[in-house]
């Protein structure tokens, strides 16, 4: 018996559409992530990019849990001296929608090469509209168990 492994040839891609709209910030991340890597395939292999594209629409109608939306804070540095930079949640939510859903996904995949590849089939839009009509889309379904 032999171990299945994927061949990036022979992967199939389908293109899931996801509404953030009222949806909780970290759950949808996880879901987007595990769809973008192919967890869910039977056909995963840790070393292949087995995932799914996935367009995620209605960005700014996210939300937190909690007070969360109040305390959460945002920080980079630029590696320069005074590059230290700190964004609450609130502000970038209504600059930046796209951004908050990115940086919550980018978080969740590989810090490789691979997690740079699989991160390029992430989509995010701000309000209804898309560029991607000509492709069939799939609604990205609820997949992890309990939940009320």
């Amino acid at each position: 018996m032999k171990t299945f492994m994927a061949r990036p040839q022979d992967v199939v891609r389908k293109w899931y559409i996801v509404d953030a709209t009222d949806e909780v910030l970290g759950r949808l991340a996880t879901r987007i992530a595990d769809t973008l890597r192919g967890k869910k395939k039977v056909t995963f292999t840790p070393h292949v990019d087995t995932g799914d594209f996935v367009i995620v629409i209605n960005a700014e109608k996210i939300r937190l849990t909690g007070k969360k939306s109040d305390k959460k804070v945002y920080q980079s540095h630029s590696l320069y001296p005074g590059g230290f930079k700190e964004v609450e949640f609130m502000h970038m939510l209504t600059t930046q929608p796209e951004k908050v859903i990115k940086v919550a996904v980018r978080g969740m995949l590989p810090k490789t090469k691979l997690g740079d590849q699989v991160f390029k089939k992430l989509r995010v839009y701000k309000g209804e509209k898309h560029p991607h009509t000509s492709v069939v889309l799939e609604p990205l379904k609820a997949n992890f168990k309990g939940g009320k």
